[in-house]
């Protein structure tokens, strides 16, 4: 049996808590937060953009505790799950590594490269774990794409183009605020950094161009430099004041022997295919996979499986490892330097 530690009882640690309870040979035995209400079980006021509403949970025979290193005592906690806000993850983590757990934390890894580098380094120190919960490569499309480059299906990866836009999260606290959540830059882009980092490797620059929001990128356009002989990579993302088109996200690979297409928008209430995950065959066809209900919870309860059975195995995962993590971090910090130096320029 693998034992778990929520930390943080926020929207993401009510998705991790729900998913593991689907999972054989796993029990959340711990959960730390500092809201006295979520720890008495009342999840009512936790909302999200997709999963079930927050209910009123029965968390009897779970320890609950205000304080990380109360939880972090405990010898029989195999798994820390750090699922707080983005600035907290460095140091809830390095805790967890020192106190000899495997350690489980959302994305972003950080929000500086050098505490992303503190994180991993604690862990390779003490022996233990560390994956970043880039869900992405979970969600059916992606896996769909990550799978044929993978298995080279349709010959040598060429190129490709992502997207990932959102309208403004005015409701959200501190958004805005470098130290905190960063932006879309950490908050949102960091998906598709980590997918291009996953599918293509490290590239040895990256060209962006795009609006500040103060300090912090707004929109951008982004083109990766992998060599003249490399694929050729760009990117787009960011976040548009109209709220009327909350969210759209895809992607165009390109293979030698085949295109696959994808892309998905909310309009309103409304979630809807702009391109169903699509194949453009060397020899003109077009087809059209099944990849299944789509529905999110399903990718969170595969990434959470990967995540058990690496610590089971005691095995670094090929996706969600630490150092795709920090090259993803990375990446990111060369497209804001970019988008601000080209923006002092002009």
């Amino acid at each position: 049996m693998i034992q778990v530690g929520i930390v943080g009882l926020g929207f993401m640690g009510m998705i991790h808590y729900l998913a593991y309870r689907k999972l054989p040979g796993v029990k959340v035995v711990a959960l730390c937060e500092v809201n006295e209400r979520r720890l008495a079980g009342d999840w009512t006021d936790i909302k999200g953009n997709f999963g079930p509403p927050g209910a009123q949970m029965d968390l009897s025979g779970i320890m609950t505790t205000t304080r990380l290193d109360e939880m972090l005592r405990r010898d029989d906690i195999d798994l820390i799950d750090v699922t707080l806000p983005p600035s907290l993850h460095a140091d809830a983590a390095v805790a967890a590594s020192r106190a000899g757990k495997h350690v489980f934390c959302e994305k972003p890894m950080a929000l500086r490269l050098d505490q992303c580098e503190a994180m991993s380094r604690a862990a390779a120190e003490a022996e233990r774990l560390l994956m970043v919960g880039h869900v992405l490569p979970f969600f059916p499309e992606y896996a769909w794409a990550l799978d044929a480059v993978r298995h080279g299906a349709f010959g040598r990866l060429l190129g490709g183009s992502f997207r990932r836009v959102i309208s403004d999260p005015a409701w959200l606290r501190n958004y805005w605020t470098a130290d905190q959540v960063g932006g879309p830059l950490f908050d949102l882009h960091v998906h598709d950094a980590h997918f291009i980092r996953l599918l293509f490797g490290m590239p040895q620059g990256v060209v962006s161009r795009g609006r500040l929001r103060g300090d912090l990128p707004e929109f951008w356009n982004s083109q990766f430099d992998f060599g003249s002989r490399g694929p050729t990579v760009l990117a787009t993302s960011g976040a548009l004041p109209q709220a009327g088109r909350s969210f759209n996200h895809g992607f165009e690979i390109h293979c030698e022997r085949g295109t696959l297409l994808f892309e998905f928008a909310v309009f309103g209430d409304e979630g809807k295919f702009l391109c169903p995950p699509t194949l453009l065959t060397a020899d003109g066809s077009v087809e059209r996979p099944d990849l299944g209900s789509g529905d999110p919870m399903q990718a969170f309860e595969a990434e959470l499986r990967e995540v058990v059975n690496c610590v089971r195995e005691n095995r670094p995962s090929a996706v969600l490892g630490a150092d795709l993590a920090c090259d993803a971090i990375r990446l990111c910090e060369m497209q804001a330097a970019s988008i601000r130096n080209a923006s002092a320029a002009s």
